[in-house]
């Protein structure tokens, strides 16, 4: 058709006058005309947005690729306002080698830390061979080895203690040395109590970190965290369903406030008697929940939290999960009881915990290798970057 005509002619004229932006690899690179890849990207970037902008009536979903580059789909049609609204960008690795990057897996030999030290191993990432564990262990090295890829590391514990402190800062400039000032990340499995003083030793010594622990005061982590612009991820989950889960339950409440205005909000989470806080999921969720309802649920008091094996399996819990899990019901009941919503999520191990962890490590590094400012993000930063596998 003419359109189609006049669309592949603007393209072709694009595509040209980007090209001639582009010295071949001939070109002397010693040339003021020489451009590096990086250069070439962003030409080719500059030309997409030129077609992006004329073609008013053509919308395309944007992903980023992992050459660096964009793929339009255009099969996706709709007006470019639109458009702006559904783009989404796939997390680029190309530039990061992970493997180069040491993660240093705080609250080992604990089954959390631990899992996620597992999943840093299976997903490629090495860890560092210091690592922090609670102040009334005995230093020792342990051995953490991922059964699936059949990896290991040996890491030696080191109490947090002042002078467990000292000892860590010291590895710390030794692993820098050794592996560059931009390839040290830690992720924090320890304890509630630890939250904010770990973190705050994280941000001080420029550590970028991936907060896997729940309690803590969690509006003065985030301050400090802010004030110091340290790179973080910090959530109160880590399971990429979860945060999905999570996610659109926020929409749905911000999008209808009140729509169940009058329910009665009832909520029972069961976790192994280990946890030493309330289910920092069941939170957020709850906090969507009362969006919606407008109930006046305390979730200091009216968090029904089961910590005994007995009422764990009476609440459906396999005995083989009972060391490990994180089972969830969300009851909405109508004012006159003729009518209830349930919400359940149950999971049953930490592997997907782990694995969501060595995501966000990923994510974070990779944020850190772009050279901005830091920042706090949450794992549904994480999960729109497309970098949850």
């Amino acid at each position: 058709t003419k359109r189609g005509q006049k669309i592949h002619l603007f393209v072709h004229q694009a595509l040209i006058s980007s090209i001639h932006h582009i010295p071949s690899s001939r070109d002397d690179p010693n040339s003021p005309l020489h451009i590096n890849r990086n250069n070439t990207i962003n030409a080719l970037m500059t030309m997409i947005s030129m077609i992006s902008s004329s073609l008013t009536f053509l919308g395309s979903i944007a992903v980023l690729h992992t050459t660096n580059g964009f793929v339009f789909h255009p099969s996706q049609c709709f007006s470019p306002s639109l458009a702006k609204s559904t783009t989404y960008l796939q997390m680029s690795t190309d530039s990061v080698d992970f493997s180069a990057i040491r993660v240093m897996v705080n609250g080992m030999p604990g089954p959390m830390a631990t899992a996620a030290a597992e999943a840093c191993l299976r997903k490629g990432l090495s860890l560092s061979p210091v690592a922090m564990t609670g102040p009334e262990i005995e230093p020792a090295t342990i051995t953490v080895y991922d059964s699936v890829s059949d990896n290991s590391a040996n890491v030696r514990l080191i109490p947090a203690t002042d002078d467990g402190r000292e000892e860590i800062v010291s590895s710390l400039a030794g692993l820098r040395e050794a592996v560059g000032e931009s390839n040290l990340c830690v992720i924090d499995y320890t304890h509630p109590s630890a939250v904010n003083s770990n973190a705050v030793f994280y941000a001080e010594n420029k550590l970028p970190f991936v907060m896997g622990t729940t309690g803590g005061d969690r509006d003065q982590l985030m301050k400090d965290m802010e004030t110091r612009k340290a790179f973080a991820v910090i959530a109160p989950n880590m399971g990429k369903q979860i945060v999905a889960m999570q996610a659109g339950l926020e929409d749905l409440a911000t999008k209808f406030p009140s729509a169940f205005a009058g329910y009665k909000l009832e909520v029972t989470e069961s976790h192994q008697k280990t946890k030493a806080d309330t289910s920092g999921t069941a939170k957020a969720v709850i906090g969507s929940l009362k969006k919606l309802s407008d109930d006046g649920f305390d979730m200091e008091k009216d968090i029904e939290m089961l910590r005994d094996d007995e009422s764990s399996l009476a609440f459906g819990v396999p005995q083989d999960a009972l060391k490990g899990h994180a089972f969830h019901t969300y009851t909405l009941t109508s004012p006159d009881g003729s009518v209830q919503f349930q919400l359940k999520h149950n999971v049953s191990g930490r592997t997907v915990y782990a694995e969501g962890t060595a995501d966000a490590v990923k994510f974070l590094m990779s944020k850190v290798h772009e050279g901005n400012d830091g920042r706090v993000y949450t794992m549904i930063d994480v999960l729109k970057a497309g970098a949850l596998e």
